[in-house]
């Protein structure tokens, strides 16, 4: 598989702040990847580094298997790490053309561009009349005019209502189907594990994670468990704990979440808590989100 872009060993210091701390992964052509942490954990400045808009303290990069110098590679890549500036009283389309012009690239994708991002009916409308996810909608576009491999989106539904953040959603995806590769950072995890294939999870500039999304939610899964009404819940809490097979058992709202050790079913720990005498109202199993897996791989490191 081709990698789109390798990087090894990145550091960046901002005086005494360590933004970036001996940060490696790889970028696997047609995947969808999300460098995931919360603010301050250092994905603008990577994307910054790569992206030849900030200056990386130690460590290296390379574009397209090192085969590309990064200039020549910066024009098979689409980027938004800012929200871009567009004229208020010019439409999409004058837009468009205009940053055709700047880049020096042809303006017959633009129409084409517009239909990806669901805006070409309202591509004769001027840019001030736009909602702010139009506005995100018609910044991809710009980034899309280039035919990019690659297209790097920085927070893409930052700002936006849940129906904003569907509509962006459901283009990355279109995008990715069309054979581009999308990197994309965020510091929302259902973002990530709606859309993702890859992530790379980081805090205080150290990569915690990499590898698939689907790999790292599959674990020996989490058992749901709630006593019956007229059963002890502290009886209940003591045989989940004695059981051989429990990692751990944690009360959230109602229910007893109980992390296993190993794959075991539902049917098994039910048995077990029969023969001990002990009546549920609850019990199902389910796979640890991506969200659990994340506040857990935070806590332990």
């Amino acid at each position: 598989m081709e990698t789109i872009l390798s990087i090894k060993n990145l550091h960046k210091n901002y005086g005494k702040i360590q933004a970036v701390n001996d940060l490696s992964f790889d970028i696997q052509k047609g995947n969808i990847y999300g460098i995931l942490g919360p603010n301050g954990s250092g994905k603008s400045t990577t994307l910054g580094i790569i992206l030849n808009v900030v200056n990386k303290t130690s460590g290296s990069f390379s574009w397209f298997n090192g085969t590309s110098t990064t200039h020549d590679a910066l024009k098979k890549v689409g980027a938004i790490i800012e929200r871009p500036n567009f004229y208020p009283y010019m439409t999409a389309t004058q837009n468009l053309e205009l940053i055709c012009k700047i880049k020096g690239v042809s303006r017959e994708n633009i129409d084409d561009k517009l239909k990806t991002v669901n805006l070409y009916e309202r591509r004769h409308d001027k840019f001030q009349t736009y909602s702010l996810g139009m506005k995100q909608r018609l910044a991809i576009a710009s980034a899309l005019l280039n035919n990019p491999e690659i297209l790097i989106l920085d927070e893409p539904t930052n700002g936006l209502d849940p129906q904003g953040i569907h509509e962006i959603r459901k283009i990355i995806k279109k995008i990715a189907q069309g054979g581009t590769t999308i990197l994309l950072a965020s510091h929302l995890l259902d973002e990530v594990e709606k859309i993702c294939t890859h992530v790379i999870v980081l805090r205080k500039g150290e990569k915690l994670y990499n590898g698939r999304v689907d790999t790292m939610i599959a674990s020996n899964g989490i058992i749901e468990v709630k006593a019956a009404e007229d059963s002890s819940e502290e009886n209940l809490i003591n045989a989940l704990k004695n059981y051989h097979e429990t990692a751990s058992v944690n009360k959230e709202d109602d229910l007893l979440i109980v992390q296993l050790e190993n794959d075991i079913s539902a049917a098994t720990l039910n048995r077990y808590l029969f023969e001990n005498n002990i009546a549920v109202a609850h019990l199902v199993k389910r796979k640890p989100s991506l969200e659990e897996q994340f506040l857990d791989l935070t806590r332990n490191n």
